[in-house]
């Protein structure tokens, strides 16, 4: 009864079973013409044979045991060969790690807090920067140098580049036009350098906006409203009026705190812990697991 069902089943793979054994070359196993010779033993017999073929297949395909000298008394060379000989394959010395992404990092906050002072000494202090010089409609005071404080153009320049969208961010502050270039950005970015953009409160927002959670953003404060209102007046480049207007500006301006990542105080006198703190922040950004990707 076994075989007429193996039969049947095996013509079922031929439309022409009288030439299923002489053309087949499926290593079925040849059965006995008289049915009692298929016993459970005879399956057993041929399962194990099977079975043992592989074994010693698979045994010829892994390599040789390699003993591994003790580590305490071994020479660290002849160790590590061994070491490699046992797990099948060398040690890679390819970083574990993969390379950090260039960062785009936003510093903002009030008037008087030395944003200035703190991008100046990270310019000095750390490699692999580049400050993005703005655009803006301005015209150049004494002291100032093209193309490093910022680019000097007219009004209508300023205008023909915002219709060309050649800025990343643009605003009007104090009836001057700022502005952001895109191109300048992706070329550094593109050489592997973290960009750091220096912005107002309002261009900051307008970042937050544009580049969402792909920029780190630092807010930048003085130790006390007291000391911000000092150092205004020590800067002695301001008006009566001019005090009220930054005072009342950089209050409304504090508020906005929560829409950044990180805050920074620059205290008074210390400088360098505050530039030290904007580069852990950098570090720190740099070793996430999930990193930051910036599309401009």
């Amino acid at each position: 009864m076994l075989f007429r069902r193996l039969c049947t089943s095996l013509t079922r793979f031929n439309p022409n079973p009288s030439l299923f054994h002489t053309k087949s070359t499926i290593p079925f196993p040849v059965f006995h013409s008289n049915p009692k010779f298929l016993t459970r033993n005879t399956f057993k017999t041929l399962f194990q044979a099977s079975n043992s073929s592989n074994c010693k297949m698979g045994d010829a395909r892994r390599p040789p045991a390699v003993p591994i000298p003790d580590p305490g008394t071994a020479d660290r060379a002849e160790l590590y060969r061994a070491l490699e000989a046992s797990v099948g394959s060398a040690f890679s010395s390819d970083p574990l790690a993969p390379n950090p992404n260039p960062l785009i990092i936003v510093i903002s906050g009030p008037s008087g807090v030395g944003k200035d002072a703190v991008i100046k000494r990270l310019r000095e202090v750390r490699e692999g920067i580049h400050f993005v010089v703005t655009a803006t409609s301005r015209a150049k005071r004494e002291g100032e140098v093209e193309g490093k404080d910022y680019f000097f153009v007219s009004k209508e320049e300023f205008l023909a580049m915002v219709h060309r969208d050649e800025l990343l961010e643009y605003a009007l502050v104090y009836g001057d036009y700022k502005g952001i270039p895109k191109q300048q950005i992706r070329e550094f970015m593109a050489k592997g350098y973290d960009i750091v953009l220096r912005v107002d409160i309002q261009g900051a927002a307008t970042l937050r906006r544009i580049l969402r959670n792909s920029a780190v953003f630092v807010f930048l404060v003085a130790e006390s409203e007291s000391a911000l209102v000092k150092r205004l007046i020590n800067r002695k480049t301001e008006t009566k009026e001019t005090l009220l207007v930054r005072i009342a500006t950089a209050r409304e301006e504090v508020r906005h705190i929560n829409n950044f990542d990180y805050v920074v105080v620059n205290a008074e006198g210390k400088l360098e812990s505050a530039v030290k703190l904007v580069e852990s922040i950098i570090d720190a950004e740099k070793a996430k697991v999930r990193q930051r990707t910036v599309a401009i």
